[in-house]
């Protein structure tokens, strides 16, 4: 027998319910009113600007957009569903196994990028995705701050922590290894942010990693632990959701601590310059971005996820004992903030 027929022949074994694509599809609409209307109790002035659309080959989504609200300068939370008979390059690059068969993609998806620089900017996705046999729950959250604040992200880390320690003792910390290898910007050698959660094809079928890098501390930790007894899709799918919801209680906080601080031009230009590397990263590497755009996708709800504004500089240094240089040096490198303690 075959790898690919054995894989079959253990999917077949493990195939998602019947409603599986209606149950995934209305609970991530469902998050995206939930975080939709936690965010404009927070924000206290914007409001989002819904759009939906169709895609021809099957599909469509609503896209909805704040812009210029009170803590927002610009922020994004998108549904999307598509499916279709030809499956786009990344995936089969990824899960050669899925050929052949129809496919079918839901998630929901949000970057905020606040004015203020001491709030940071945050990304979240959750995604389903299901091919015949195939299919697999992905996503994450992570925190980009321009300033440092270790209880921020501590508090974002914790929360993220404490929510996949319900579901599974060794989900949080390879998940969060994988978030620092996943957003991490090789042509300038470092991480996007503080990292957070990433993870993707979870089937319940494997070990926990399975991305690009085998020699990475994700892998390295992932057969460390070796293969988890098997997860079915209820638990998969319940692990998702509790993911998805713990989101306004990671942020919230940390947004009601910043958004009051002053600020000048000096920490402005630091944020505009910081925000390059969001558009360095997204139009580079960021696998929702090439699978949208791949699909065909609405091009003004993939690229949402851009600042509305940026600035870039030559050869940018920043200057020694200062809160941005603090930032290059331990912000911008994994640590290990779900342990951090004030003391």
């Amino acid at each position: 027998m075959t790898v690919s027929s054995t894989f079959e022949a253990t999917s077949t074994q493990n195939l998602p319910p019947d409603d599986s694509k209606e149950r995934v599809s209305q609970f991530m609409q469902s998050l995206q009113d939930e975080i939709c209307q936690g965010l404009a109790e927070l924000d206290g002035l914007g409001t989002f600007k819904e759009d939906s659309w169709d895609r021809p080959e099957g599909g469509g989504g609503r896209s909805r957009v704040m812009r210029e609200g009170n803590v927002f300068e610009q922020g994004g939370v998108n549904f999307s569903e598509v499916w279709g008979d030809h499956l786009p390059p990344s995936i089969l690059k990824q899960r050669p196994e899925a050929e052949g068969h129809r496919f079918y993609a839901t998630g929901t998806s949000m970057v905020l990028h606040p004015r203020n620089p001491y709030v940071p900017t945050v990304h979240l996705n959750y995604r389903y995705f299901e091919a015949g046999p195939v299919w697999w729950f992905g996503g994450g959250a992570d925190l980009t701050p321009y300033y440092p604040f270790a209880e921020d992200a501590a508090h974002f880390h914790q929360t993220l922590k404490a929510t996949c320690d319900r579901h599974h003792d060794e989900y949080y910390k390879v998940f969060k290894l994988w978030c620092d290898e996943y957003f991490y910007l090789k042509h300038r050698d470092e991480t996007r942010g503080v990292g957070g959660l990433f993870f993707d094809y979870q089937d319940g079928q494997s070990e926990l990693y399975r991305g690009p890098d085998p020699t990475g501390p994700a892998a390295e930790y992932s057969r460390k632990i070796g293969t988890p007894p098997q997860r079915n899709w209820e638990a998969l799918f319940a692990f998702a959701q509790d993911c998805g919801r713990s989101f306004l209680p990671a942020y919230r906080p940390i947004v009601e601590r910043r958004s009051g601080m002053e600020y000048g031009d000096r920490e402005r230009n630091f944020q505009l310059y910081r925000r390059g590397r969001y558009v360095e990263f997204n139009l580079v590497y960021d696998r929702g971005t090439i699978f949208g755009l791949q699909t065909n996708g609405r091009t003004e709800s993939i690229l949402m996820s851009l600042p509305p504004l940026v600035r870039w500089e030559y050869c940018y240094q920043p200057e020694p004992n200062t809160p941005e240089a603090e930032l290059y040096e331990t912000f911008l490198k994994p640590q290990n903030w779900a342990e951090w303690t004030a003391s």
